[in-house]
């Protein structure tokens, strides 16, 4: 299997795509999504909350920027995977809809409440009814680039949400880590790029390691929103089924779900995601947790974060898990972009008329 990782044409003809273009091409993404997103116009006064509408790859930037800002900014943040905002999002609320398609039904029901909700909005996609009518409406947008699969638009959907905070001076910083975040990032895609041998690309070797396990994944603080993403990446790219968990939380439950795991245990790879500037506290519980957990046999891995700043580090890991996912589908004979199984669902739904009838809705709003 070795080999196939080895052999760069073997592997354009699994990735018929090109997923892995993203990958290597990661700094540069995130360059013109900084330009991008330093072009944006946006002014409301301070926000009481801010809530970040979106689903699947469009949300997972809600989930980083939540993460990052914890301890940089007094306004809490929460995402919202649903069809409905919740009671207490009202005029005081900061409402950032992300939909790269623009087209998604949650997030433009959303969109919807926050417009009955007299909520101060921002729109983050490549298009869509969800810009159609935030133009309709001159509500304030930021459109970024479209054609891509939403879960490789990452750079795209996330740095303008950072760059929404900064501006409305909610937190301060996040240009800085983002210049820092851009040399680590180019780094890291030349050492795992397909021309690299894989005994030379951490990528390679891991996704060898884990091929035929179900992998789980275990981070913490602001690694918590980065496991999330890598089991998003495994289900999407590798077409696994995957978990994540986070600690603290894990050891007061699922640390037990390994003592009698016996054959489950076989079928399972965990990989840790680790700091090496992590706090004593969460340190000595990952080290617990592997003692605790080596009688079952699991195979155990760990991926350590590059950079100084926490934003460099998130998408350091966040790389090398996009990279590793690939190459696990290539190892499993499957092409990663395509996603069959959401489409059926998605043409399923559209029949039952949900999106109608919120655009219908949508339409009945005057600017």
């Amino acid at each position: 299997m070795e080999r196939l990782l080895d052999n760069q044409e073997k592997i354009k003809q699994k990735d018929k795509a090109d997923m892995l273009s993203f990958c290597v091409n990661i700094q540069q993404h995130y360059t013109e999504a900084a330009k991008i997103a330093a072009e944006m116009k946006i002014s409301y006064p301070t926000p009481s909350n801010v809530l970040i509408a979106g689903m699947g790859g469009s949300a997972i930037g809600g989930d980083l920027l939540k993460d990052w800002a914890k301890d940089k900014t007094p306004v809490p943040i929460e995402v919202n995977r649903d069809y409905h905002l919740p009671a207490y999002a009202n005029e005081k609320t900061l409402v950032l809809v992300t939909s790269y398609s623009g087209d998604t039904e949650e997030s433009l029901s959303c969109f919807l409440d926050a417009l009955k909700q007299r909520c101060m909005i921002f729109c983050v996609s490549s298009g869509g009814a969800l810009l159609e009518h935030a133009q309709r409406l001159k509500v304030p947008f930021v459109r970024v680039p479209g054609g891509m699969p939403p879960r490789a638009a990452l750079p795209y959907m996330f740095v303008p949400l950072l760059f929404c905070l900064e501006k409305l001076k909610l937190v301060k910083g996040a240009s800085g880590e983002l210049k820092e975040a851009l040399t680590v990032l180019g780094a890291i895609a030349k050492e795992n790029a397909p021309s690299k041998q894989s005994k030379d690309s951490l990528a390679k070797t891991l996704a060898l390691d884990i091929e035929g396990f179900i992998p789980v994944v275990y981070g913490f603080g602001v690694y918590s929103s980065v496991a999330r993403r890598f089991k998003q990446q495994f289900n999407e790219n590798s077409k696994m089924v995957a978990k994540w968990e986070a600690f603290p939380e894990l050891d007061h439950n699922e640390i037990v779900g390994w003592e009698k795991a016996e054959d489950f245990a076989d079928a399972h790879a965990v990989i840790f995601l680790r700091d090496k500037s992590e706090l004593v506290e969460i340190h000595s519980r990952i080290e617990t947790t592997k003692q605790l957990m080596q009688p079952s046999g699991i195979g155990m891995y760990e991926i350590y974060a590059q950079g100084e700043s926490d934003l460099a580090k998130m998408l350091s890991l966040i790389c090398i898990g996009d990279f590793v996912s690939v190459y696990l589908a290539i190892l499993r004979g499957i092409d990663p972009t395509p996603v069959a199984t959401i489409n059926k669902l998605k043409n399923t739904l559209q029949k039952i008329g949900i999106k109608e009838e919120i655009l219908k809705e949508l339409g009945k709003i005057k600017p």
